[in-house]
């Protein structure tokens, strides 16, 4: 009994932990509107703010990986709440571009451990059915998501500034990094040294570049989609800020519905299957929602992302069995650096060539996953039964 209430504990702070990721990280797009107007920065300036958080979250997905195999996952999830304060903290009081960047990149190393912590927990509490815990999971980061526009319009709506609706958040990290405190977490089954020139060895053995290199692709359309969607809509498409939001609302809330159905689907199809036919759906329903006026089609690209990131990561983790965390760490990291190039690319293209045409930047990520996840899909020797 004692073992099961532990569990259901480790697993309630791991889908919390997640409800926080998505709602911090995704802050940023309802926000950066009103960040852009009151600091007087173009999209280039904006985009490299956006940027550094993703910076910060690469080196953490990296460094936290070692750190769990070493010391445990207790003290990579403590880590993160507190970077998570001093980042959102910095963020919501801070004016120059540098201190918002700074701040950013703190907060990107919170969430990068919080991309790994979790993780790693879930796999090591039902390594029989992790595909549908680490999608349900996942579930809690889209609920997370769909709610930040819509606490920030309603925020806005009230004539609140984008920093108060940022402190907000503060609420939600404490009593995460409180609870975390008190709780056990399963030790790492090994206690390698922090040697990264082992990293190469451990991690880059066939096939897995092809996994780094498909959730890298695919973090980049993602973020890149989302990060600049409230903005596209407002300054491409003509929507309102009610209207722009609502559909930053639906993209998290079909990434929420696809992730609590696509765990049951991913365990009937298989890893590679399921995600290679999302990634196809997923480039087919951006193209309609850029290229038509069907801009509803933007937003609803999230039910065909939705099971992307976390069965890749179920994946991965079944393919390799040595070094989890260390692995798990890599692709994460790679993932960090797909969140980084993302909106950076929308961001500068957008710069250059107008906004319309940074934004089909989305399209060619979405492609290239695809095309990554089709030629692991032909290697079907590595798949993992789901």
């Amino acid at each position: 009994m004692k073992n099961k209430t532990v569990t259901l504990l480790l697993t309630a702070i791991c889908f919390f932990a997640f409800f926080i990721f998505g709602v911090t990280d995704n802050l940023k797009g309802p926000t950066l509107p009103a960040m852009l107007e009151e600091l007087h920065i173009d999209y280039g300036t904006g985009g490299n703010i956006v940027f550094s958080e993703y910076i910060g979250f690469l080196i953490a997905t990296l460094i936290t990986g070692i750190l769990a195999d070493r010391f445990g996952l207790k003290l990579v999830i403590v880590l993160a709440g507190v970077s998570l304060v001093i980042g959102v903290g910095g963020y919501s009081s801070l004016s120059t571009p540098f201190l918002l960047s700074a701040s950013l990149f703190i907060v990107g190393l919170g969430l990068g451990a919080f991309e790994l912590g979790p993780n790693a927990v879930i796999v090591s509490l039902y390594r029989e059915h992790k595909g549908l815990y680490l999608n349900l999971m996942a579930v809690m980061h889209g609920l997370g998501s769909m709610l930040a526009p819509l606490f920030a319009s309603l925020l806005f709506s009230m004539d609140a500034s984008w920093r108060t609706i940022y402190r907000w958040d503060l609420l939600l990290i404490a009593i995460f990094l409180i609870a975390s405190m008190f709780l056990r977490f399963p030790k790492s089954e090994e206690k390698s040294a922090l040697d990264f020139r082992a990293i190469p060895k451990i991690a880059f053995n066939p096939p897995m570049p092809f996994f780094y290199g498909a959730m890298l692709f695919y973090v980049a359309a993602e973020i890149g989609l989302a990060s600049w969607m409230v903005l596209y809509m407002q300054d491409v498409r003509g929507a309102s800020a009610a209207t722009s939001n609502n559909y930053l609302a639906l993209f998290f809330g079909m990434l929420m519905l696809g992730r609590f159905i696509g765990g049951f689907i991913v365990k009937r199809l298989g890893y590679l299957r399921a995600t290679l036919i999302a990634s196809l759906l997923a480039t087919l329903s951006i193209s309609i929602g850029i290229f038509s006026g069907l801009a509803v089609f933007i937003p609803l690209t999230g039910f065909f992302f939705s099971i992307i990131f976390p069965t890749l990561t179920a994946a991965v983790s079944d393919a390799e069995h040595e070094n989890t965390n260390t692995i798990l760490g890599v692709l994460f990291t790679f993932s960090g650096l797909g969140g980084a190039l993302g909106p950076w690319l929308v961001a500068w293209s957008g710069e250059l060539f107008g906004l319309q045409t940074g934004y089909t930047a989305n399209i060619l990520l979405c492609a290239l996953t695809a095309l990554f996840i089709f030629i692991l899909n032909r290697g079907r020797k590595h798949e993992p039964n789901a």
